[in-house]
């Protein structure tokens, strides 16, 4: 048997720990019967550089969701990896732009 969705991504960019953001994102999916990727990250900029993870949104088959429910559920998720990560700031990178957020004033 074959499932098919529309082909919807989003993408997590945020720094922390790999542990405990695969513990949020496992905790998160299993509430709601989602399913996302982790994969560790190196963020390299001026002058320094820091670990972090890429967390993967698909249209899962098995999970199938429109564009604005996955827009909202990649929110939700980067909102509560900003806090169990202790971050200030995430990117949420989707099919039609980028959006950066950041808890320090402007």
């Amino acid at each position: 048997m074959t499932t098919t969705a529309p082909t919807i991504r989003y993408d997590i960019f945020i720094a922390g720990d790999l542990a405990r953001a695969k513990q949020t994102c496992r905790s998160f999916c299993f509430g709601i019967g989602f399913c996302v990727t982790v994969e560790p990250v190196t963020y390299i900029y001026t002058g320094a550089e820091e670990e972090g993870v890429r967390v993967g949104i698909i249209n899962y088959p098995r999970f199938p969701a429109d564009k604005e429910t996955l827009h909202r559920r990649a929110r939700e998720l980067a909102h509560q990896l900003l806090h169990d990560l202790f971050q200030h700031s995430y990117s949420i990178v989707g099919p039609d732009e980028t959006e950066w957020f950041s808890r320090r004033p402007a």
